[in-house]
C-alpha cells in the first residue's frame, strides 16, 4: 500500500499545483490581452454603455429590429436554454406563441417565411446575431414604424451584415444592437 500511496500523493499536490494554480494564472493572463481585458466588451453608443458586444439584448418595440428569444431572458449570470426538446408539448406551445406574436407585428411576412432563429432560443439564451434571413424578415415593420423607406432599412442590414471568414468559416451574421444603434443614428 506504501508503494502506490506516496507517488498518489505526490501526482495530486502537483496536478493541484498545476490545475489550480498555474493553469488558472495563465488564462487570466491571457485574458488580459484580449479586448476587454477579460471583462467583455462594452458597447458604448454617444457616450453611454448601452450593452456588450457578444450578449444578446432584448428589443420589443416595434422601430427595432427583434434578436433572438432567450430562454433565460437575456440574462447573462443565468446562461443557458430551456432544456426541453422540439417534441415537448411546452416548447412546441412557446413557439407557437412566439410565432403569432410575430405575424401580428410584421403582417407582411407569411407564417412559412419566418426563420426559425426568430422564434427559437439559442443553446445560451444570450445569442447577440440573427441570421441576415432574419433581419431582412423584419424590414417592412421598422420601415413602416420609423417612417423611411424600406429599400434605406435593406441597406442599413446589408452594412451591418458580417460576411463568413475568407467567405468559408461560418455563416453570415448581423449584430442586432449594433443594427439597431445605425437606426437610431438615421436622421
Amino acid at each position: 500500500m506504501k508503494k502506490y500511496l506516496l507517488p498518489s500523493i505526490k501526482l495530486t499536490a502537483l496536478l493541484i499545483v498545476l490545475l489550480a494554480g498555474i493553469y488558472p494564472l495563465f488564462i487570466a493572463a491571457v485574458a488580459k490581452m484580449a479586448p476587454g481585458k477579460g471583462d467583455g466588451v462594452t458597447v458604448m453608443h454617444h457616450g453611454k454603455v448601452v450593452g456588450f458586444a457578444n450578449v444578446g439584448q432584448k428589443f420589443t418595440e416595434d422601430k427595432y429590429f427583434w434578436g433572438r428569444p432567450s430562454a433565460v431572458d437575456y440574462n447573462a449570470t443565468g446562461s443557458g436554454g430551456s432544456n426541453k426538446g422540439p417534441s415537448n408539448p411546452d416548447y412546441l406551445k412557446i413557439v407557437e406563441e412566439r410565432i403569432d406574436t410575430f405575424l401580428v407585428h410584421n403582417p407582411a411576412i407569411k407564417r412559412e417565411d419566418i426563420p426559425a432563429e426568430l422564434v427559437t432560443a439559442s443553446g445560451s439564451g444570450l445569442d447577440p446575431h440573427l441570421s441576415p434571413a432574419g433581419a431582412y424578415a423584419q424590414v417592412a415593420r421598422v420601415a413602416k414604424t420609423r417612417g423611411i423607406p424600406a429599400a434605406q432599412v435593406q441597406q442599413l442590414v446589408a452594412a451591418n451584415t458580417k460576411v463568413p471568414l475568407f467567405g468559408l468559416f461560418g455563416p453570415a451574421t448581423v449584430n442586432v444592437l449594433q443594427l439597431n444603434m445605425a437606426l437610431d443614428d438615421l436622421k
